[in-house]
């Protein structure tokens, strides 16, 4: 097992799609933590409402997950926004003010482990300049030009210069 601040963390990880919930136990499974799955916006109200979680992650499309998000958040869950289909600046932005912790699109979830230890051990703001950071390349190639002049909004939102980041290594 992989020592880790995920290790013996009570995860729920919402997706209408099986085979993300599966990649995401196989991503998770060796860093010890508990994970429960939920495939439906009603169970996962169900599980929050019943249970206590050290975070949730949240697909957005198919289980309504802005509103879980809201649900989560209002729960006191630290919660990860999840997506492939709805992954756009708007959207990002709209999970920033709702009060996800981090916003991972779905080809990124071989690097799941690294951005939850960020979300569980950096501070709200340093957490996102961190995926930020992190995922500058990936954000820049998929939106375009429009990307930069957000990127420094944001950066500038969450206290740091986009010139003084070091450059992505995930592309």
């Amino acid at each position: 097992m992989i020592k880790s601040v995920l290790t013996g963390k009570r995860i729920l990880a919402v997706d209408d799609e099986p085979d993300v919930l599966e990649v995401l136990r196989e991503e998770l499974l060796p860093y010890g933590v508990e994970l429960e799955t939920a495939g439906s916006h009603e169970n996962a109200i169900q599980m929050m409402h019943s249970a206590t979680y050290d975070l949730v992650i949240l697909d957005i499309m198919g289980v309504r997950g802005f509103e879980l998000l809201e649900f989560a958040v209002f729960r006191g869950f630290p919660a990860v926004m999840l997506t492939a289909h709805d992954l756009t600046i708007e959207s990002l932005r709209k999970a920033i003010d709702l009060g996800a912790r981090a916003y991972l699109p779905k080809n990124q979830l071989a690097n799941t482990a690294p951005f939850l230890e960020d979300v569980l051990t950096l501070s709200h703001q340093a957490a996102w300049k961190s995926l930020l950071t992190k995922l500058s390349g990936f954000f820049g190639q998929y939106f375009g030009r429009e990307w930069r002049k957000t990127e420094q909004e944001l950066l500038e939102k969450f206290g740091t210069d986009p010139e003084a980041t070091k450059p992505s290594i995930i592309q």
